[in-house]
């Protein structure tokens, strides 16, 4: 093989690398919410756990961040501000992140 073609075949292979990451990331992430918000609501244990699969379910909707947001804020209504789910996604991205780098 030529130096092009490792090369290519290097960038791919990051490229497929870095999508799975954020993949992972976005779920991890879902869930740590869905946890947290059945935590507002009352739930716990089993229902909880449910809850959170539903929120990680609600990320295939629609591309980005806002199908679970509105999910999210419709679940949570009167119990935390648009603010505070927004604040506290950003929270739980960067521990999501932190969890799977230290997972590596």
């Amino acid at each position: 093989m030529s130096d092009f073609d490792d090369r290519e075949k290097s960038f791919e292979a990051k490229f497929a690398h870095d999508a799975e990451m954020q993949f992972r990331a976005e779920a991890r992430r879902n869930k740590l919410l869905g946890l947290w918000a059945a935590g507002v609501m009352g739930h716990d244990g089993e229902a909880a756990a449910e809850y959170a699969r539903e929120v990680i379910k609600s990320d295939f909707q629609e591309a980005g961040d806002e199908d679970v947001f509105r999910k999210l804020k419709a679940d949570l209504d009167g119990r935390a501000s648009e603010d505070e789910i927004r604040t506290k996604m950003r929270e739980m991205t960067a521990q999501a992140k932190a969890q799977l780098s230290d997972e590596v």
